[in-house]
């Protein structure tokens, strides 16, 4: 099946979902629309697929329990649906398990040292994931941001600003290579992997499509039957049930910020921009003569966007985080105005942050000053954080896969 004909299947399943769901809404709550979710009629009485969908909403109140990727620890072998990030600076697997959502994270980045015998033995003696590639050793995973911090230098990456990077030749190789660092094979064949993807950049001729196609192929050959989710939507299903899966989310990465207006879970608008915390790390190290790197751990560990600056590098950190704040704001702005998709939304609709450039603390503040600057297309309700922004699109992306499940 062609990608074309791919996406005409998706939109025509989208249109079918959104039509039950109006429906139901309307039968619940016929004065006037309403975020409130309607109670589920018994599980003997509906189909398996209804009771799979209420056990995906059901997965979006649990908590997640996360940790980092051990050099040296075995991948998952999942059974059961999972759900994927597939971010610039993070790859973060969830799965369910009992009563709550289960994360593994792995840092995206590589770091290439020269190859010999005696270094790969004590690669090997120390636990450090690595791959051999082109007579060189490429350090993957948290073990490439060890490396890189103690020669103070960077950290590669496969993926620039959203996308598999056309500077890296060994781009995809190394994708697949952390990739398979946090999942392996299923245990059973054709388990559902739903994946997010970027939005189409606003401004930019790079589309998603090839990316997507490219991951898809990767899960494929592993076993999976491959979902791409838009990351934008990925936050919508992760934190907004009790607004009917209505409303805007936005994920700040390292590579992009994504956005998506949902009605009802269908995305309705979708796009990114080309700016997020690797921006603001490469503009601040620029100024300041320090390594992005050196400035990604001040950024995450004493940012505060609430107060003042106090030296050159916080005063460099906040210039740039209000240039990506205004960017972010104006581009919803323009898109959303200029969109003739946009739905007869009466009641306001919620705005929910994810990722971790939107960490820092004052950022949403400073968002939603900037925000109110602007005359909207859509009343907006209030803007919040998700429960867990690190991890808001691999929950996303694991409710979808749960929702998906034959």
């Amino acid at each position: 099946m062609s990608e074309e004909n791919d996406l005409q299947y998706e939109i025509e399943r989208l249109k079918s979902r959104l039509g039950d769901m109006e429906s139901q809404d309307a039968q619940a709550h016929p004065p006037a629309p309403s975020f409130s979710a309607p109670p589920p009629p018994p599980a003997y009485d509906r189909p398996v697929s209804d009771v799979r969908i209420e056990s995906a909403y059901r997965t979006t109140e649990k908590t997640t329990v996360t940790s980092d990727k051990e050099p040296g620890a075995a991948p998952e072998s999942p059974f059961g649906p999972i759900g994927m990030d597939i971010g610039t600076s993070n790859i973060v697997l969830a799965q369910n398990k009992g009563n709550s959502i289960h994360i593994v994270k792995q840092v995206n980045a590589f770091f290439t040292i020269p190859q010999s015998r005696f270094t790969k033995s004590i690669l090997n003696k120390n636990e450090v994931t690595f791959i051999e590639f082109d007579k060189q050793y490429y350090i993957i995973g948290y073990s490439a941001e060890n490396f890189a911090n103690m020669f103070n230098n960077n950290t590669r990456r496969p993926m620039e600003r959203g996308f598999l990077s056309s500077k890296e030749n060994e781009g995809i190789i190394l994708m697949q290579s952390i990739i398979k660092t946090v999942v392996q094979k299923p245990k059973k064949f054709g388990e559902i992997l739903c994946y997010s993807v970027p939005g189409d950049p606003v401004g930019a001729t790079v589309m998603s499509i090839g990316h997507q196609s490219i991951l898809k192929m990767f899960f494929e050959s592993l076993g999976f039957t491959p979902v791409p989710i838009n990351e934008g939507l990925a936050v919508v299903m992760s934190e907004l049930a009790d607004s009917n899966f209505t409303g805007i989310g936005i994920s700040m990465g390292g590579g992009m910020c994504n956005v998506c207006l949902s009605y009802l879970s269908v995305p309705v608008i979708t796009y990114s921009i080309q700016k997020g915390g690797d921006y603001i790390d490469e503009m601040v190290s620029r100024d300041v003569k320090e390594s992005a790197t050196k400035i990604k751990v001040i950024k995450e560990e004493a940012l505060d966007l609430s107060v003042l600056p106090v030296n050159k590098v916080e005063m460099s950190l906040h210039i740039y985080y209000m240039d990506l704040i205004n960017s972010l704001v104006q581009s919803l702005q323009q898109v959303i105005s200029s969109s003739d998709k946009v739905p007869k939304i009466t009641a306001p609709i919620p705005i929910v942050l994810s990722g971790g450039t939107s960490m820092p603390k004052g950022l949403r503040e400073r968002l939603e000053k900037a925000l109110s600057a602007m005359r909207m297309p859509v009343e907006i309700s209030e803007i919040r954080m998700a429960k867990d922004p690190l991890n808001a699109t691999s929950k996303g992306a694991l409710v979808m896969a749960m929702s998906e499940e034959r």
